[in-house]
């Protein structure tokens, strides 16, 4: 099978790491950075001490208004998930990140899980 994985920020690179090492035993990840959060010495730092796989495609979005970003984000991703195919693509957290990729996602009728979905309404069925 093969995944897409889209991070955007610090949080995300926590969430991702664990998934992303379980996921690589059995499956082909790919791993998107937006670069929503950017700052390239603190990324390498979590890239190295966490060891989160180096990101397959970084898209360098960098700052922005939430449209420009999210948009950019959008336009970015959907040519790479045309172009690897996926099976499913994983959105974290609740960021910029997460909705480009999610709607990118949908509208290619792609798979999509959010880690993240739920846990702050204490109800896993939200």
């Amino acid at each position: 099978m093969k995944i897409i994985s889209i991070v955007g920020a610090r949080p995300n690179f926590i969430k991702a790491t664990m998934i992303s090492k379980e996921l690589r035993k059995k499956h082909k990840e790919i791993l998107i950075h937006t670069g929503q959060h950017y700052d390239t010495k603190l990324n390498k730092i979590f890239f190295d001490q966490l060891e989160v796989p180096e990101p397959n495609y970084y898209l360098g979005v960098g700052s922005g208004t939430h449209a420009q970003q999210t948009g950019q984000i959008m336009i970015r991703a959907e040519k790479i998930i045309i172009k690897e195919k996926p099976n499913w693509v994983i959105v974290y957290g609740d960021i910029n990140s997460t909705l480009a990729g999610a709607l990118a996602s949908a509208k290619l009728s792609v798979r999509i899980a959010n880690v993240e979905a739920g846990l702050r309404t204490y109800n896993n069925k939200n």
